[in-house]
């Protein structure tokens, strides 16, 4: 124990505020950091700023010619005059330098370079649209002459067509005028044959031979009548018995190939029940003689 007080009595003194002394070292050295750090930093920004300047004069200016000054007189000696100055030499002026353009005048030739393009560009879009009306004009002047053509050749197709239709019409007319004739006239010697036939043309005490053998027999319009009557469907009532007289037309085999009704009874009814009947009873009786009358005309009453 003794020894131990004997060395703290010969120590050094403490130190007083050691621990500030250290904090504070700290402090300057991470400041002295802050600071090289923040002007190498700003060493590099400068090195990167780059300055540009354009000097502009209001008015060119042209300098003045230097004065050539003589030089010192000689001070004044009994010696001899003294030599002439020598001539003064002419200096030259400057060239004119060369006029520089202003801001305002670019701006200004800019603006007329661009209002020139733009005049042009719209004289060529006028003139575009003048192209394009003046085709449009020619395709629709093209699309009126060939409907017109095309017009003209239907107008004259279809003058042509009535051209033809008159023709045939008045052919066809014709031929009917002459079927008629000639039907009317085998009618009219169709109708003399079956009167012969019925009444008989010959004396009493003939045989008839010749009469019956050019025509058909006495009974044969009867049997067609027969065969026909059954088929007429009527049961309107009519006053009087008007009668309906039908051409008929008959193939060499019996079948009924055309019926016409020459004189109406003057009731439409009975007139198209008659009709009627004929186009069902479609085939007629042969004769005795086994021919058919080709063409003949038969009357039917209501009330026979």
């Amino acid at each position: 124990m003794q020894d131990s007080a004997d060395r703290l009595d010969f120590a050094p003194p403490p130190q007083p505020a050691a621990a500030r002394a250290f904090v504070l070292a700290i402090l300057a050295h991470l400041l002295l950091m802050l600071a090289l750090t923040w002007g190498i930093n700003w060493n590099r920004e400068s090195e990167n700023v780059a300055a540009e300047a354009e000097l502009w004069s209001s008015a060119p200016q042209q300098a003045a010619p230097n004065v050539v000054q003589a030089p010192p007189l000689p001070t004044p000696t009994p010696a001899p005059p003294p030599p002439p100055p020598p001539p003064v030499a002419k200096v030259a002026p400057p060239p004119a330098p060369p006029v520089a353009i202003g801001p305002d005048i670019a701006l200004e030739r800019e603006k007329k370079r661009r209002e020139l393009a733009a005049d042009r560009r719209q004289e060529e879009l006028e003139q575009r649209k003048k192209l394009d009306a003046r085709k449009k004009q020619e395709e629709l002047k093209h699309q009126q002459l060939a409907a017109a053509a095309t017009q003209q050749k239907a107008a004259a197709e279809e003058e042509e067509r009535k051209k033809k239709k008159a023709e045939e019409l008045v052919k066809a007319k014709a031929k009917a005028r002459q079927d008629e004739s000639r039907l009317e006239a085998q009618r009219k010697e169709n109708l003399e044959k079956m009167m012969r036939s019925a009444a008989g043309t010959g004396p009493k005490d003939s045989a008839g031979a010749a009469a019956r053998s050019s025509g058909p027999s006495a009974s044969y319009a009867g049997r067609i009548a027969a065969r026909i009557k059954p088929n007429i469907v009527f049961s309107d009532i009519v006053s009087g018995n008007p009668a309906a007289v039908v051409q008929i037309r008959v193939a060499p085999d019996g079948t009924i190939v055309g019926r016409k009704l020459q004189e109406p009874s003057g009731v439409k009814s009975w007139d198209d029940a008659v009709l009627r009947a004929i186009d069902r009873t479609e085939t007629l009786p042969r004769d005795t003689d086994g021919r058919v009358v080709p063409e003949f005309l038969i009357r039917f009453r209501p009330n026979d």
